[in-house]
């Protein structure tokens, strides 16, 4: 929660002290998105501290939102999310809808993260469409400043999608030519 309440007794105000803090949201978009641990969920965010990604979960986990399960026979945790929580979806979509008609495609994606980009479309690309044998894509995005314009989806049958930044000499299927705002209209 925010360190100093709205101070009213507003149902919206209140809504907005348990999800305004950051990441709040944007964690529970990834956990419907089938992320459960912490090590994935830190992954698909890149630019969240473990201590920040540590305390929004415990926050979380105070409020309701998510429920902290832990293996101890395989040594894991899993964060999911409770009742209280799959109740946002409605608002969520809603947002997300606001947000495609209303911020522009290129102010939206000034400051994307391009490996969160492919690692999310590698991740949600139906493989069983794709002809049963290896496939290789590759991407080039004529807007990305970094070191890294070129991407590559390689696909073997019956595993998931892997995302490269490098290939060794191998034959391409096909080759994308995009931009950043193109790949995240497919999203």
């Amino acid at each position: 929660m925010p360190s100093k309440p709205y101070g009213s007794i507003c149902a919206l105000s209140k809504a907005c002290d348990a999800l305004e803090p950051r990441w709040t949201l944007l964690i529970l978009n990834q956990m419907w998105s089938g992320y459960s641990r912490f090590s994935d969920l830190r992954r698909e965010f890149g630019n969240i501290s473990p201590g920040v990604l540590s305390k929004r979960l415990s926050e979380m986990e105070r409020l309701g939102l998510i429920e902290r399960i832990e293996d101890s026979a395989r040594g894991t945790v899993d964060y999911v999310r409770t009742p209280k929580a799959i109740e946002l979806e409605p608002a969520m979509d809603a947002l997300s809808i606001w947000a495609q008609r209303n911020i522009e495609a290129e102010v939206a994606l000034a400051d994307a993260n391009l490996s969160m980009l492919m690692g999310y479309n590698g991740k949600h690309l139906v493989t069983e469409a794709l002809p049963q044998r290896r496939v290789v894509m590759r991407f080039h995005f004529s807007d990305e400043p970094g070191p890294h314009k070129t991407w590559f989806f390689l696909v073997e049958p019956g595993t998931p999608c892997d995302v490269c930044v490098s290939l060794p000499d191998v034959d391409i299927d096909l080759y994308l030519e995009l931009t950043k705002v193109s790949l995240h209209a497919t999203c």
